[in-house]
């Protein structure tokens, strides 16, 4: 029995010491993992730098080395930004080969681009720049900084020194012409580039021209260097943008073929395959806006001059709008403006109306966009809008558009159309400007061939000539049910003047600034003929009889300063009737409205004529014993015969 008990024993204690085990387990181990965390440490958070640095102290202190500061961890926040600054300036060492350079260079800039400096110590300065830029220039012409150093240099160096960097970068011109930085630096060395150097540099481009005419940077160079070339390098710039044929033999074509339709008789290239070489190259330039260049306007005339109808509708159609705002300060410019007013559609010229809103006074003072203003008051039938945008705009600075040499051609547009004392022949051919595809003239002529064919047709099968008469009107119709674009506009000249010039309040407020500015304007050049036309009611009598009322006022007003002798000590400036441009202003007044002819006699000059019989003023005077009308010279005859015969007043001598 006790060895029994004895055998026992084990297994119960097993048995006890793994019940006892397995109850203590848990709480034996959950003090010692507590432990093992210190106090004040906070679960899941990293160490702080304090931490970290007492521990590095601790771990040399244990080495038996003193405690050293560690100058990775700044401690203030002014060490945080100088240790930044030197992490950042590492970078940049490491990234940009010629960092250090840089430096150097831009240092010398700051003191070489003083207003102050003698010359002397500028060109020391660049000569040592340009020694140390020597063999690297193609490099960082690129950089922001360098570049910038560089146009310096070129602009104070010697020819020699300015040479040196040309040739140097001579086989890179491609690639700095496309960045944004060393564009300026290639301009600059346009600017003092000699004639050799010149036509070496637009011979470099040969092959590249559409290509960097899509870039929006590479576009500028190829316009500075068309704009800096003599005809023959233009005509070799767009001669690449032509043909093929064009762009492989540069010799064939010489400077008097200027123009595409001249080139393609010459030649007897096909004008099919001059269209399919030019449309993909001015698809993207009009899809990317690169509209503000010269050579881009060049370049969609002579499309448009031998475009087919289908073609120029399209290239219209992409013009109308705001694009076309950026390409009216050119010649070939405002030709396009036109061609695009004259023939858009409805739609279209409203798009360009509105694209000109906040505009319109910049656009009158130049002097080619003032054309297409021109154009718009003599086309564009919805005078509604043409009121609400252009001619309030106008109102608001009339004075000063009257004054100007451009800006009265549009006052003059709508007092006097077409008027040639005030546009030159070459104004007045590019305001009848059209596109001869879309012109009426050859859409009669298709009009005719395209019925001839029909009657033949008609002869054979009467059925099919339904089917093509339908797709004929199909065809003239517009995708909104409008009327095909057209030349011109519907309305009655007379009725559309009319309307924007005296319905819209305009001619009245031009009125009233000319009674305020009376003497100032018949004293200016050009104000001086705007007054003329208000004065005497415009062409076609369009301002009578509904601003009778007004002119009588502008009649008088210049009366009293013809009358007014003191007028001289009162501005400083001649008498209305001895300036040059008053006095024959008054005169021509005077010959062409019989109106104003008896106001000014009999306000100002009645009785006084024998003091005004000398110098300019004698013109004046004489001009009513010229007048055609009876009334006037019946009028002064009693006064004036007795001057002219005992010869205080003569006949001009122009007479």
């Amino acid at each position: 029995m006790a060895a029994g008990k004895d055998q026992k024993s084990p297994k119960a204690n097993k048995r006890k010491l793994s019940d006892s085990a397995s109850v203590k387990k848990p709480a034996d181990k959950r003090p010692k993992l507590v432990q093992s965390k210190p106090k004040d440490s906070g679960a899941g958070k990293p160490p702080s730098k304090l931490n970290e640095q007492q521990r590095r102290i601790k771990f040399n202190s244990k080495k038996g080395e003193a405690p050293a500061k560690d100058k990775t961890v700044p401690k203030t926040k002014k060490e945080s930004r100088v240790h930044a600054k030197e992490v950042t300036e590492e970078r940049k060492k490491r990234r940009k080969p010629y960092y250090t350079l840089e430096q150097e260079l831009a240092s010398l800039w700051e003191k070489m681009r003083q207003r102050n400096l003698a010359k002397e110590d500028r060109s020391k300065l660049v000569a040592q720049a340009l020694q140390k830029m020597k063999g690297k220039i193609s490099e960082i012409a690129s950089s922001h900084v360098s570049s910038r150093v560089l146009q310096t240099c070129v602009k104070h160096s010697s020819q020699a020194e300015r040479d040196a960097v040309f040739e140097e970068l001579k086989p890179h011109f491609l690639n700095l012409a496309t960045n944004k930085y060393a564009v300026f630096l290639v301009k600059k060395l346009l600017d003092t580039a000699s004639k050799k150097q010149l036509a070496g540099f637009i011979s470099s481009f040969h092959g590249h021209v559409a290509q960097l005419l899509r870039h929006v940077v590479g576009s500028v160079v190829i316009e500075h260097a068309y704009q800096l070339g003599n005809a023959s390098q233009k005509q070799q710039l767009l001669m690449e943008l032509y043909s093929t044929e064009l762009q492989l033999f540069k010799d064939l074509v010489s400077t008097k073929e200027c123009r595409l339709v001249d080139i393609i008789s010459k030649l007897n290239l096909q004008k099919n395959a001059v269209l399919r070489f030019m449309t993909p190259v001015i698809q993207p330039i009009l899809e990317k806006g690169i509209v503000d260049h010269s050579i881009i306007h060049k370049v969609l005339v002579e499309y448009l001059s031998i475009a087919d109808k289908t073609s120029a509708a399209d290239v219209i159609k992409e013009l109308s709008g705001p694009l076309l705002v950026r390409m009216i300060h050119t010649r070939d410019g405002s030709k396009l403006g036109i061609l695009c007013i004259q023939h858009g559609s409805a739609k279209e010229r409203k798009k360009i109306i509105k694209g000109m809103k906040g505009h319109v006074g910049k656009i009158a003072h130049d002097q080619c966009g003032s054309l297409v203003l021109c154009s718009i008051l003599s086309t564009v039938d919805d005078t509604k809008l043409t009121t609400k945008i252009i001619i309030r705009e106008l109102q608001t600075i009339l004075k000063e558009l009257i004054s100007d040499k451009n800006g009265r051609r549009v006052v003059l547009q709508l007092l006097h159309p077409h008027c040639s004392r005030y546009f030159s022949p070459e104004d007045l051919a590019l305001l009848n400007a059209s596109v001869s595809s879309l012109s009426s003239k050859e859409e009669s002529a298709v009009d005719q061939e395209t019925e001839s064919l029909k009657l033949e047709e008609k002869e054979e099968n009467d059925s099919k000539n339904h089917l093509e008469e339908d797709e004929e009107v199909n065809r003239k119709e517009d995708s909104d049910g409008k009327a095909p674009s057209g030349e011109g506009g519907k309305k009655d000249p007379l009725l559309r003047r009319r309307e924007l010039l005296v319905n819209s309040g305009l001619a009245e407020s031009l009125i009233n600034t000319c009674i305020e500015s009376a003497g100032e304007l018949l004293r200016s050049n050009f104000g001086k003929e705007v007054v003329y036309e208000l004065a005497t009611g415009g062409g076609d009598g369009i301002l009578h009889p509904t601003l009778d009322d007004k002119l009588k006022a502008l009649h008088e007003a210049i009366a009293s300063l013809a009358g007014d002798e003191s007028e001289p000590e009162k501005t400083d400036e001649e008498h209305v009737l001895e300036n040059f441009h008053s006095s024959r202003t008054v005169r021509k007044m005077i010959l062409d409205s019989p109106s104003f002819a008896s106001t000014l006699w009999n306000r100002a000059l009645q009785g006084k004529s024998k003091r005004w019989a000398k110098g300019h003023s004698a013109k004046v005077i004489f001009a009513f014993l010229e007048s055609s009308d009876p009334q006037v010279r019946e009028m002064v005859k009693g006064e004036l015969q007795p001057l002219v015969d005992e010869g205080a007043l003569k006949l001009p001598k122009n007479k």
